[in-house]
């Protein structure tokens, strides 16, 4: 048995004349340790709800499916510029769909994107919802309190495998980085980007949290989705000027333009949802500024 920082490899076993070392990855444990912790919050966030919790355990197995899938089906479509630049651009992926070095069914070692995690991880709770005939809003708006919580876990393993980082840094929080790329291989030190990101998710967690449970019998089902789908890509917006491995295409950073268009989605949708009650609030707002004093 030998812990090294990618996992801890079991063995040698012989097993029918073959020797085989097992490796359990730390990568694929911090992302599971993630998602049973977002599945228990979401659970009791069920329960407090009066819904059956087993909705919750029963529906994370098309999220999870589905979300690995269409974020690793990103990566081979929008592959970073270090992919690119290392020969594994998406026509590579797409001709060497079986390569077990490198190919897209590798994803022990990274190139699972957030927002392939998140697109096919909704529509697992879009296809569950549909087929039990359950409030699809009403889940939705819990999935996404619990979705970022998942997330500020499962970002620790970007450090593992020492990826998701920014440009040199001289802070003292600085993540030491062991093979940079040759454009910045006099320095060691970087902006640790997932933890940039792992504390901004924390805090949206605990502010849709805190929504869901005082505010939510009195706002409309899907406000929490809008609200997540605005806090995350402004964060990842600001946070890709920092940012060495990017995604481009037709020189356009690829997760920066799609956080972008997210934001300002979410934000008209959001605004048009409520646009009754801000124009009745404004209405008010003008007619008491016009009363007379009593």
């Amino acid at each position: 048995m030998t812990l090294h920082r990618e996992g801890l490899e079991i063995g040698p076993f012989d097993l029918f004349g073959l020797t085989i070392n097992p490796t359990l990855h730390f990568y694929g444990l911090i992302i599971v340790v993630g998602i049973l912790t977002a599945a228990g919050l979401a659970a009791w966030m069920a329960r407090r709800d009066k819904k059956d919790p087993d909705h919750v355990w029963n529906g994370i197995i098309w999220v999870v499916i589905l979300g690995v899938i269409v974020a690793r089906l990103w990566h081979v479509l929008f592959p970073s510029v270090s992919s690119v630049e290392a020969g594994r651009d998406a026509a590579w992926y797409l001709s060497h769909p079986f390569d077990l070095h490198d190919g897209p069914l590798i994803i022990w070692s990274g190139g699972l994107s957030i927002f392939g995690a998140v697109i096919g991880g909704m529509l697992g709770v879009f296809l569950y919802a549909r087929k039990n005939r359950l409030d699809l809003m009403a889940w939705m708006d819990i999935g996404v309190v619990v979705l970022p919580l998942g997330q500020a876990i499962g970002r620790w393993a970007n450090y593992i495998n020492q990826e998701l980082y920014g440009k040199p840094t001289d802070l003292p929080w600085g993540m030491r980085i062991d093979n940079p790329p040759i454009e910045y291989i006099e320095h060691t030190h970087f902006h640790p980007l997932f933890l940039y990101e792992s504390l901004w998710n924390l805090a949206v967690a605990g502010a849709l949290l805190y929504l869901w449970l005082n505010y939510r019998d009195r706002t409309k089902r899907g406000s929490l989705l809008l609200l997540y789908l605005i806090a995350y890509p402004i964060a990842r917006f600001f946070l890709e000027y920092l940012r060495i491995e990017v995604t481009m295409a037709n020189g356009v950073n690829v997760s920066q333009a799609f956080s972008a268009a997210v934001a300002l989605i979410a934000a008209g949708v959001l605004l048009y949802t409520y646009r009754d009650s801000l124009r009745s609030r404004r209405h008010t707002s003008t007619s008491e500024a016009h009363d007379p004093p009593a």
